[in-house]
């Protein structure tokens, strides 16, 4: 498969970015806004094809351009990034994410579920010297309901937990929690990278399709 920007195939950005030309008059300013700040890191990350890192961090700069809003007014941003997963799947009516969590992506989305690193109860424990390993139990419990999950083919679940994941991986690398290219966390640097490589773009295809669909106001509108 090639790459999203090699000779052969027309990245997803320039692709979003057409598409966001020809139905920008459909779409209100902060929806406006809104996509055009994710297409734009979108871009940056199919600059880096050999840094996982960076691509990583980009593709997730570009998931928070999509979905963040006002917290403050909305509540928490657990519960405002739950409402944006719930209206993409409303609106996802051939059912592409799921195609793509549960098809496409099996093997990295069950690595990233079976993995105690990306696992926040984990670094808690260890954090607070908790020596009782209750998040063993917390651990295995989400990894049953997870993978039953996959099976059952409920992506609403599978997204929860696979972004709960990924925010960790997020977590480590831009706060300083992980080493530039480390070798200890390639697969799953390399397979987050790779599935938010896939599913931010889908995200706001499918926020382009449906122009009449609220996502609120942006976090930080344009000032001028």
């Amino acid at each position: 498969m090639n790459r999203p920007g090699s000779a052969d195939t027309e990245s997803h950005a320039a692709r979003l970015k057409r598409r966001l030309a020809d139905v920008l008059d459909r779409h209100d300013e902060h929806a406006r806004v809104r996509l055009h700040r994710a297409i734009s890191w979108i871009a940056r990350a199919e600059m880096e094809a050999k840094d996982d890192d960076a691509r990583f961090v980009f593709l997730w700069i570009a998931f928070n351009a999509a979905y963040a809003g006002e917290f403050a007014l909305e509540g928490s941003a657990r519960k405002v990034l739950d409402s944006f997963f719930a209206k993409l799947l409303e609106l996802d009516g051939d059912d592409r994410i799921a195609g793509l969590l549960l098809r496409t992506f099996p093997g990295p989305i069950r690595t990233l579920i079976e993995n105690r690193h990306v696992f926040e109860p984990f670094w808690r424990a260890l954090r607070e010297h908790d020596a009782s390993r209750r998040w063993e139990a917390r651990f295995e419990a989400s990894r049953k309901i997870a993978l039953r999950s996959v099976l059952d083919g409920r992506t609403d679940r599978v997204l929860s937990v696979v972004f709960d994941r990924l925010y960790v991986l997020r977590n480590q690398l831009v706060h300083g929690g992980a080493t530039w290219n480390s070798r200890v966390n390639r697969a799953q640097v390399r397979d987050g990278a790779n599935i938010l490589a896939a599913l931010v773009p889908l995200m706001i295809e499918i926020m382009l399709d449906h122009p009449q669909a609220d996502f609120g106001p942006v976090l930080y509108p344009v000032v001028t």
